[in-house]
């Protein structure tokens, strides 16, 4: 696998205040999960919230005015020079537990906090960094704007490797036990982060040995990981930059897919801006392709009756919702592999991926061309029926939707599975953007990781 270090980590004073440094006010999700009533909410907490500097702008998905960025940067700086922030005197790993509930269970998720040497993505001899799903240009441009101004990477990439064995899995489990976490925060979802902090030679090669030969899977994070790539290009065409340059690394929190508490929530896709949608004019459209049920238990039951349809006929089993008349369906393919004909160099787990069925048998087959007269529709990436009914009901989320979004049609997906991410990141394939959600998302303002 790329080699693996430990780092000199930008953290808040109170973090080495512990045991149990208290955090919560100044964390926050991930900067493209919130909205500006999310980060308002979040300012209330703290003025020092990590939020002030890392979303800038809204929203992220595109780029804002230099100003934004400038006045971010300015602000950090600032944070650092009052002692707000400090920037740990010795290089440190940190396991990271994260403690949550999921679908009425409570569940446990523990990775290692450190930075990866940054290499190009696809497989190598040793362990390669692979994607798994294509990305948007607007959320780079942000990203490389803010790195730019502030030289510090804000938040770590999230990702995975098979560990098969657990070795890495149960080296963190033991590193946890040995005493209290010397910080923790409840974020607003309710998520328990707690973080150990790891110095100690031996614990940081045993962690290093865990992890040789292993593949490191981007579960979240692909915008920030292109802008890592993309920022040492920057730099590398102004001066020639020293193999120990900060920028040469990237800041990760690694988790075994062997852990136990590892989950992924659904991306569904909400769809409007159709000029000639109606339900009829869809179900019609796609009768040659889709066999259309209703859904018992309308919206609320469309889960658990996708879940019995995907059962009875072995194949992907979609849930559509139109807004106008309220009316809930499942719709299973006709065919088995419906893009093998488009598609026959795919391997069959990107084929039948449900999100694949939608972007290109949904949308660009059906709905733009007898829709939409051939135009791109447009797009909300909601992660429950909740957030459904909210885009619905005309409301901006930080997946989507708000004034002018004109929602017309629900497609609500099952979550990828696991193995499939594997297997399409290892065949070198991307699945189209939002195809996962792996859940809970980590915390923005444990660590920072300074590029200069």
């Amino acid at each position: 696998m790329p080699q693996v270090y430990p780092f000199s980590a930008v953290q808040y004073a109170t973090f080495t205040k512990g045991p149990r440094a208290d955090l919560s006010a100044v964390i926050a999700p991930p900067y493209d999960v919130l909205d500006a009533q999310g980060k308002a909410a979040l300012m209330k907490k703290s003025d020092h919230n990590i939020v002030a500097v890392d979303l800038p702008h809204i929203p992220a998905k595109e780029l804002g005015p230099p100003i934004a960025y400038e006045n971010a940067a300015n602000l950090y700086a600032s944070w650092l020079r009052s002692g707000v922030l400090k920037r740990s005197d010795k290089p440190a790993m940190w396991v990271y537990r994260e403690t949550f509930t999921f679908a009425g269970k409570t569940h446990a998720r523990t990775g290692m906090v450190c930075t990866l040497s940054v290499q190009p993505f696809g497989p190598r001899a040793g362990g390669g960094i692979l994607p798994h799903e294509e990305t948007f240009s607007g959320p780079k441009e942000d990203r490389m704007a803010l790195m730019k101004a502030t030289a510090t990477q804000l938040s770590p990439i999230f990702g995975l490797h098979a560990d098969d064995g657990g070795r890495a899995a149960k080296l963190l489990t033991t590193l946890a036990s040995r005493r209290e976490p010397d910080a923790v925060a409840t974020s607003v979802e309710g998520t328990l982060h707690e973080c150990w902090t790891i110095t100690d030679p031996a614990d940081i090669k045993a962690y290093q040995d865990a992890l040789a030969q292993e593949d490191i899977f981007i579960a979240d994070g692909h915008h920030r990981y292109n802008t890592a790539l993309n920022y040492l290009k920057h730099l590398e065409g102004q001066t020639a930059v020293p193999d120990n340059h900060p920028s040469r690394r990237c800041m990760f929190v690694l988790i075994s897919m062997s852990d136990s508490g590892m989950v992924i929530g659904p991306t569904h896709r909400v769809l409007g801006g159709m000029s000639g949608y109606s339900w009829d004019a869809f179900a019609k459209a796609a009768a040659p392709h889709l066999a259309i049920t209703p859904a018992q238990g309308g919206l609320s039951g469309i889960e658990a009756a996708m879940d019995a349809a995907a059962k009875a006929s072995g194949r992907n089993a979609l849930g559509l919702y139109d807004f106008a008349s309220r009316r809930a369906f499942v719709a299973t393919p006709t065919d088995p592999d419906p893009l093998k004909s488009r598609f026959p160099a795919k391997v069959h787990a990107w084929r039948t991926l449900d999100v694949a069925l939608v972007q290109y048998l949904i949308v660009e087959h059906i709905a733009q061309p007898a829709l939409n007269s051939g135009q791109p529709v447009k797009w909300a990436f909601p992660h429950s029926i909740a957030e459904v009914e909210a885009i619905g009901a005309g409301q901006e989320m930080g997946s989507g939707g708000g004034k002018g979004f004109s929602p017309q049609l629900a497609v609500i997906v099952r979550p990828t599975p696991l193995q499939a991410v594997r297997d399409v990141s290892r065949a070198s394939e991307l699945m189209p953007q939002k195809s996962t959600f792996f859940y809970p998302k980590l915390a923005t303002g444990l660590f920072m990781n300074p590029l200069s």
